[in-house]
């Protein structure tokens, strides 16, 4: 009897023909972000994997729980299993089952417990189907504990027995975040500042497979180096979950004095931001990136109305993913205190946004005039030219 961790995965089953393509991007990710615990043997299940605890470990328990840990925090995985492995040989009997779950419930479970046992027979060879494999097996389990019971509708109690090219044997499936590999769906740069929904929002596109870059917007002197600490941890504590993450500082002080100088107050917030993603785009194709991550929700703020994210997307040419839109605030941190980034997100070190803020923001403005206004900045492209040249890369996770 062996051990393992049984690796269910969602999204990639109905995958057709690619589907190797999304377990193996799988693979490659949980071999890097359980590196520490030694190299993995990893074995595709018919839509499972299974990870074999390595002889070195078997008598480490603490390798069990990181290894648990760390798989809880890969995109594309729905569950995670501790199990007992009984190895199919050509001579597998039913008995032999049987005492291989026998074993692992006494060993697991103490007391009067209802239980149920479920059974998934993937091996087709074996002679008796799934629902017979299950109705002997609790006859054998109530006949040596008869202190348990059999509750089928709500079990404290359900164990699962699943007959693959291994018998797989367990009790408990800890949650995953479900979504896809990251890696599997392109290259997009995240708007990272230093507030609680941008974190969230490259969050989420992790989840659906994107890799990232992100964008920092750095306004020395009026924005301190504490803000860009803030920025990057914020930016690591994403990585836990994304990979490891390119991130640009951008200098951004000129371009903001000449609009605070040239440009009508009510308008600084929308100008700032069709800079700033003009700024994104160039990053953007620099890493071969084909979309903008923003952690923009409609109605939060003067700068998030639906005329003003008219005005802004008039000047981008990627797509925008704007994955929090429909959220109000209350849901957004909920998120944010779930990946850990909140804490971070709310210490009083303010952003560029925050520093040149006009007091009566525009709420509807206009293409036409905010275009207008954006003529008086005539050293614009050239700005643009060494904000992108000029900015430090910095890169965080591993």
């Amino acid at each position: 009897m062996g051990k393992g961790i049984l690796v269910k995965y969602g999204e990639i089953a109905i995958k057709g023909n690619n589907r190797v393509l999304f377990e193996n991007a799988l693979i490659k990710n949980i071999k890097h972000a359980l590196r520490d615990l030694g190299k993995l043997w990893i074995e595709k299940e018919q839509g499972r994997l299974f990870i074999p605890v390595p002889q070195e470990a078997e008598n480490e328990p603490l390798w069990m729980q990181r290894a648990l840990e760390g798989l809880q925090r890969i995109f594309g995985i729905i569950g995670v299993c501790p199990v007992d492995v009984l190895e199919v040989e050509t001579s597998l009997t039913f008995d032999t089952i049987a005492e291989a779950v026998l074993a692992y419930v006494n060993r697991e479970y103490t007391g009067a417990l209802s239980f149920k046992v479920d059974c998934k027979r993937a091996n087709k060879k074996f002679p008796m189907n799934s629902m017979e494999i299950a109705s002997e097996l609790g006859a054998r389990i109530l006949e040596a504990r008869p202190e348990l019971t059999v509750d089928v509708h709500d079990p404290q109690v359900r164990i699962m027995v699943e007959l693959r090219n291994q018998v797989y044997i367990y009790g408990k499936t800890l949650p995953g975040l479900g979504g896809m590999p990251v890696g599997t769906a392109g290259r997009a740069a995240l708007l990272l500042s230093g507030g609680i929904d941008s974190p969230v929002a490259g969050w989420m596109m992790a989840k659906r497979g994107l890799t990232l870059c992100a964008v920092y917007f750095h306004a020395h002197p009026y924005t301190t180096d504490r803000a860009k600490e803030k920025v990057l941890e914020l930016a690591r504590r994403v990585s836990v979950y994304a990979g490891k993450i390119r991130v640009y500082v951008v200098p951004f002080t000129e371009i903001q004095l000449d609009i605070y100088e040239k440009c009508p107050h009510e308008q600084l917030t929308i100008i700032m931001r069709r800079i700033m993603m003009q700024i994104a785009e160039r990053i953007a194709e620099k890493e071969e990136a084909q979309a903008l991550v923003t952690g923009e929700s409609l109605g939060q703020v003067a700068s998030q109305t639906l005329a003003s994210l008219y005005c802004t997307n008039a000047v981008c040419h990627m797509p925008v993913f704007r994955p929090v839109i429909g959220f109000d605030k209350q849901e957004i941190i909920e998120i944010a205190k779930r990946i850990d980034t909140f804490e971070t997100s709310i210490l009083p070190y303010e952003d560029c946004c925050t520093i040149f803020v006009a007091k009566h923001p525009a709420t509807r403005p206009k293409l036409n005039d905010i275009q207008k206004s954006e003529e008086a900045l005539t050293s614009l492209p050239e700005q643009i030219d060494r904000a992108v040249e000029n900015s430090e890369i910095i890169t965080v996770g591993v």
